[in-house]
């Protein structure tokens, strides 16, 4: 369970790994909430944005994106002014700016969550390999989602930040195969099995193949 081991680092952590990470989310609410908790994250470590998660879930409105999308200068400033909250203007704007296009992909689509999952037609991805501790950080898939992403205007989320996102929610699971997330997912959840040298643009810290 060596790529599984981070989730014991703190107890958050460990709640967080065992209880969230990796399972398939189509709620649109925790969609929003791990993007833009990736948003923070640019820069920084995950375990910063688990700890600062209650902070986040304060100066956002639970990171409910209607009222989000709606944010002006007065909001900006009562964030930067949260005791604990990480002071990054840019970081803040864009959370805003990303609320305003997740609503249009909602109206677009139904749900973000149709609209993210059609990627993988409602199947949590096993690429092989990924379960022996073979992870990258970026591939073809996540290059695709960024790509879009950006041209409809969402902000701070390139394509490692994105892989990071379909980790989280379940499109990818990278769970190891002998973590009991990988058989809690496999055993109740639709998977397809890929092979991940089909992925182009495979980024492994800076070696891409």
């Amino acid at each position: 369970m060596a790529y599984c081991n981070w989730g014991n680092t703190s107890e958050l952590n460990l709640r967080y790994h065992d209880e969230e990470w990796g399972v398939p989310l189509h709620d649109d609410r925790g969609q929003f909430e791990f993007l833009m908790m990736e948003v923070m994250q640019c820069g920084l470590n995950w375990n910063m944005m688990i700890l600062k998660r209650e902070i986040f879930r304060s100066c956002f409105d639970n990171f409910e994106y209607d009222k989000i999308a709606a944010y002006d200068e007065s909001d900006i400033e009562r964030i930067m002014n949260t005791e604990g909250m990480i002071r990054s203007r840019r970081k803040i704007e864009a959370v805003i700016n990303n609320a305003q296009c997740f609503r249009k992909i909602c109206e677009e689509f139904g749900t973000f969550s149709e609209y993210l999952w059609a990627y993988s037609e409602g199947k949590t991805i096993l690429y092989n390999k990924h379960g022996d501790g073979y992870i990258p950080v970026s591939n073809g898939l996540s290059d695709r989602i960024s790509k879009d992403l950006k041209k409809r205007g969402f902000k701070f989320l390139g394509t490692v930040t994105i892989y990071s996102h379909l980790q989280a929610c379940g499109i990818i699971c990278d769970h190891g195969s002998d973590c009991p997330g990988y058989r809690y997912i496999v055993e109740n959840y639709p998977t397809v099995e890929k092979r991940r040298y089909l992925e182009k643009g495979i980024s492994y810290f800076g070696r891409t193949d």
